[in-house]
C-alpha cells in the first residue's frame, strides 16, 4: 500500500492517522520466501512536526511460518511490530538513502506501507528458529525427522582430522 503524504506535508503540525492493510503474502529474504500466515491491518500516525520533517509511527501483528533450523518443520513465529521513524521530507531519495535514513521506504511523496513493514520484521528477524529447545533434527544420512520415527543409520561421526587414521583402519581390516 502507498500512501501520498503530500497533503500532511502542505501544513506544519498537521497529524494523520489511518489504518491500511499489509498487502504482502510472502515474506522474502536472500535465505528464501517464507508465507505470512497471520496479519493485523497496519495502524499508522504520521504527524508534520517541523518544516518538511514526518514523523511516522507504525504498529502491526504479523505471524510467518518459518522453517525449524534443526528438523525444517514450518513454526509460527510471530512479530509485534512497533516501529518510530522521523524522515527529513527536504532531503532527496539518494541524500535519505546515503544517510540510511528511509530505508527505501519513502520515494519522493510517497509512503510505502509493505517496505516499511519488511524493513522491521528484518530487523526483528530471529538468528536461528526452532520448533522445540529439545528438537532432535533430521538424520544426516537417510533425512528422517528424528522427532517423528528413529532411523538405524550410523550415528557415529568422526572428526575429519581423524580421516586418514581411519582410512589407514580400514586397510588393515582388509588385510
Amino acid at each position: 500500500m502507498r500512501i501520498d503524504l503530500t497533503d500532511i506535508l502542505a501544513r506544519e503540525g498537521k497529524t494523520e492517522e489511518l489504518e491500511t492493510a499489509l498487502e504482502i503474502g510472502v515474506f522474502k529474504t536472500r535465505d528464501g520466501e517464507y508465507p505470512i500466515i497471520e496479519r493485523s491491518p497496519v495502524r499508522l500516525c504520521i504527524a508534520h512536526n517541523a518544516s518538511q520533517v514526518l514523523e511516522i509511527t507504525a504498529d502491526c501483528d504479523v505471524v510467518i511460518e518459518i522453517p525449524c533450523a534443526r528438523c525444517l518443520e514450518p513454526v509460527r513465529t510471530s512479530f509485534e511490530i512497533h516501529a518510530v521513524r522521523e524522515v527529513d521530507m527536504k532531503l532527496t531519495d539518494e541524500e535519505r538513502e546515503e544517510m540510511l535514513d528511509d530505508g527505501g521506504y519513502i520515494e519522493g511523496k510517497t509512503l510505502d506501507v509493505d517496505a516499511l513493514m519488511h524493513n522491521e520484521i528484518l530487523f526483528d528477524w530471529p538468528m536461528q528458529v526452532l520448533c522445540s529447545e529439545d528438537c532432535k533434527g533430521i538424520c544426516m544420512t537417510c533425512g528422517a525427522n528424528l522427532n517423528q520415527t528413529s532411523c538405524d543409520c550410523d550415528t557415529a561421526s568422526l572428526d575429519p582430522r581423524m580421516a586418514a587414521i581411519s582410512d589407514i583402519f580400514r586397510k588393515f581390516k582388509e588385510v
